[in-house]
């Protein structure tokens, strides 16, 4: 009992899974966050170098709309971000940004150009929170709604682009983001499956 109670003991002290050594509390998941965010992005990562990567940007579900690329810098040094090595050149993602509007005099070094805070104007992906999401196919998953503090891929029903979008612009609510997450994906296939024949089931009758 007291090695069980020992064991325990120290796990407590050790850090949650995710959790960067800067000690950033958790600030929610992406529902929660993205509200705060400059911007809110589906992209492709198209480059990695150092601690940043090069987003193409195939929508932006909020904020500034003309940019069709634009540079995240992420984990260095104590900085609260993810690990650059997790997003990979061709992955797609929904980030939910903060732009740098400043940068602290101690934030780049000339001597390691590649490993810096980020530039004026670039932006930042924070790990302490659901600050980002898989994008497959033409559907999201992580942590979305409600799911647990530092699980970066929760088990979950994938969640349409397209649904995910609404939330972020307003037209539908959080319970109904957490509903959409939590159907079963045979009945949902079947009510997509349904919404086709009603659509085109007339054009499919022999003539």
């Amino acid at each position: 009992m007291r090695l069980a109670a020992l064991l325990l003991a120290t796990a407590a002290l050790l850090p949650l899974p995710g959790r960067a050594e800067c000690g950033c509390l958790w600030k929610g998941s992406f529902a929660d966050v993205q509200g705060q965010a400059d911007l809110v992005v589906a992209g492709t990562v198209t480059q990695r170098k150092g601690n940043s990567i090069d987003i193409a940007i195939a929508r932006t579900l909020r904020g500034e709309g003309w940019r069709e690329q634009l540079r995240v810098w992420l984990q260095t040094g104590d900085y609260c971000r993810p690990p650059a090595e997790d997003f990979p050149e061709g992955s797609r993602w929904v980030l939910a940004l903060e732009r740098i509007d400043a940068v602290p005099k101690d934030g780049f070094n000339a001597a390691t150009p590649n490993q810096s805070y980020g530039r004026k104007g670039d932006y930042i992906l924070s790990s302490c929170g659901g600050y980002w999401l898989r994008w497959t196919g033409d559907a999201v998953t992580g942590n979305l709604v409600d799911a647990p503090r530092w699980a970066r891929e929760p088990e979950m029903t994938p969640v349409l682009l397209d649904v995910l979008e609404a939330y972020v612009a307003g037209r539908i609510d959080q319970a109904r983001l957490k509903e959409a997450s939590r159907e079963d994906p045979a009945l949902r296939e079947l009510m997509l499956n349904t919404r086709q024949f009603l659509l085109h089931g007339d054009a499919a009758e022999p003539q």
